[in-house]
């Protein structure tokens, strides 16, 4: 993990698209840490907010394409998401359908919750929109949230 994650360092702004893009999908990986030590090692939070967005969001966007399939023996098998963090996710949405996407970022059962909204065959333009958006506040938060403690 160390390795991947000093390769992921040196790309920098495309390695933190790729970390948050890991992150977003089905991957246990943390972009934060990645996002931290880019910040750390000088890069501006900005264009590694922007770059953390656009990787994170398409990782769940892959997600809702899975689920999209229906196929819940691959999800089980190759996301390794259990038949029971979906019905949690289920029922956390609660019959809200695709404006649950701003949910996504959460650790965990956000991975859950785009895998449900595919499986639902939820509105794509109004789940892909939340789910940036949810993605875009959580990596605001962590670039710039310091800022503002100090």
């Amino acid at each position: 993990m160390d390795t991947l994650l000093n390769f992921l360092i040196d790309w920098g702004y495309w390695g933190m698209l790729v970390a948050s893009f890991l992150a977003g999908s089905f991957f246990p990986f943390s972009s934060e840490a990645v996002m931290l030590a880019l910040q750390a090692a000088g890069l501006e939070p900005l264009p590694l907010v922007i770059y953390a967005t656009i990787g994170n969001a398409l990782g769940s966007y892959f997600n809702y394409g899975v689920g999209r399939l229906g196929k819940l023996e691959w999800i089980e098998k190759y996301l390794h998401v259990s038949a029971e963090s979906l019905k949690k996710a289920e029922h956390f949405m609660g019959g809200r359908g695709a404006f649950m996407g701003i949910f996504a970022f959460l650790p965990i059962l956000g991975s859950a919750i785009t895998i449900m909204l595919g499986l639902m065959k939820a509105n794509i333009p109004i789940a892909f929109t939340t789910i940036a958006v949810g993605k875009l506040l959580r990596y605001v938060i962590l670039a710039f949230g310091g800022t503002f403690l100090f």
